[in-house]
């Protein structure tokens, strides 16, 4: 059988865009755990780093379905070079503060409103995929590809910034991050020929695509899955840490990523005959039994296989809530719909960093682990009762190559 993923990428003008999104979409990965070690390493409270990150999760989270409307309105490039600009602004202002000691205030605003201006190169790509290839098979592939591509983001990312802030200069993990989305944000702006046209005239003062009930249930999957991971950068950074091993922490996060982009990279290359909400209750009833090892285990290297094996229901999990939430919204909202459930994992990377946070402080790291096992048996219970509302209507699903 041909690779469906060069199949994919064969598509015109794929692979720029491919490889600008992947450069833009680094800082997700970068900025949480990035401002934990900024802000920890000047105040030594896990604490501390975790509402600040956690208040840029917040804002990130009620501004992402609003940049979504902007840019199925207005067209991507307008909107994310506006909101580019204000992300660069926000996150310079945001490192003077924790670094020249300016009121706590500051430091939260601008951690803020850099949170609500990251630039949303991940979702802006997938809505590119949907336009260029909706109604054809290879559409699952391409969401699937883009899924196993956030999980080497998460790979890379964290062990790069945890490298540069623990053994450069505390603060060059954090403007690396910048750097990357700024270059990675213009490059991607650039890619004329795959950006999709602005919804038409009578689509674009519509209801809001979380009226959707559908949608509803994959939000709550999302804040699942956000505060899945939320709370296992702050948990694995102090487990580490107790280890008296925090170099190590970028490489348990690591470990996390690998175990979900090598599942994604299967689930993405399979023709599946199990219906989508289906799929989807499956991958998170095993995230939930998975992430149960985790509040047990005490010794650093065998903390690293059990990461790694909790990370193989993440990408499943993701995949199947993305493709769901593109075969149930209009056309003109796939944006908005796409920025919901990115706007639900900020929201879920919030709740679960500051809590877990919390945890962390007063109990143990182990203790923190727990988040994550709560995050993702709500979730799998969502879905459970909520499986009328994920059904496919039949004109979305795709049809064979052979029956064309």
């Amino acid at each position: 059988m041909p690779n469906p993923y060069l199949h994919v990428l064969r598509t015109p003008h794929a692979l720029p865009m491919v490889a600008a999104a992947f450069i833009g979409r680094l800082p997700l990965s970068m900025m949480g755990l990035g401002s934990v070690l900024l802000v920890q390493s000047y105040t030594g409270s896990y604490a501390l780093g975790g509402a600040v990150a956690a208040v840029g999760a917040v804002t990130s989270a009620v501004s992402g379905p609003v940049i979504g409307r902007l840019a199925d309105t207005h067209a991507q490039r307008r909107v994310l070079l506006s909101v580019l600009a204000v992300f660069v602004t926000a996150g310079a202002a945001f490192l003077w503060s924790v670094r020249d000691g300016w009121p706590l205030w500051t430091a939260f605003l601008a951690a803020g409103l850099a949170g609500a201006s990251i630039p949303p190169v991940a979702s802006m790509i997938r809505v590119r995929w949907t336009h260029l290839l909706r109604g054809t098979p290879s559409l699952p592939t391409a969401l699937a590809m883009e899924a196993v591509v956030d999980e080497f983001v998460f790979i890379v990312g964290p062990v790069l910034v945890t490298f540069l802030s623990t053994a450069g200069h505390t603060t060059s993990g954090l403007v690396t991050a910048f750097t990357l989305a700024t270059v990675g944000s213009l490059l991607f702006a650039a890619q004329r020929h795959t950006e999709p046209p602005p919804a038409e005239h009578e689509h674009r003062n519509g209801p809001s695509a979380i009226r959707i009930r559908g949608l509803r249930v994959l939000f709550v999957v999302g804040a699942a899955v956000g505060a899945i991971l939320g709370t296992l950068e702050i948990a694995l950074v102090a487990f580490a840490d107790e280890q008296g091993a925090r170099t190590l922490s970028g490489l348990l996060i690591a470990a996390l990523a690998a175990g979900s982009m090598v599942a994604g990279i299967g689930w993405g290359a399979v023709h599946w005959r199990v219906a989508l909400r289906r799929r989807l209750l499956g991958a998170l009833v095993l995230l939930t039994l998975l992430s149960v090892p985790l509040l047990l285990v005490h010794d650093i290297w065998l903390m690293l296989p059990f990461v790694l094996l909790a990370g193989v229901a993440v990408s499943p999990s993701l995949i199947s809530s993305f493709t769901l939430a593109e075969v149930l919204v209009p056309r003109a909202a796939v944006t908005e719909a796409f920025t919901w459930i990115g706007t639900a994992m900020a929201l879920g990377v919030a709740v679960g960093a500051s809590v877990a946070g919390k945890i962390v402080d007063t109990v143990g790291a182990n203790a923190g682990f727990l988040v994550a096992t709560v995050a993702a048996a709500l979730a799998a219970v969502t879905v459970a009762l909520g499986q009328r509302l994920l059904v496919v209507p039949a004109e979305h699903v795709p049809v064979p190559a052979l029956a064309r």
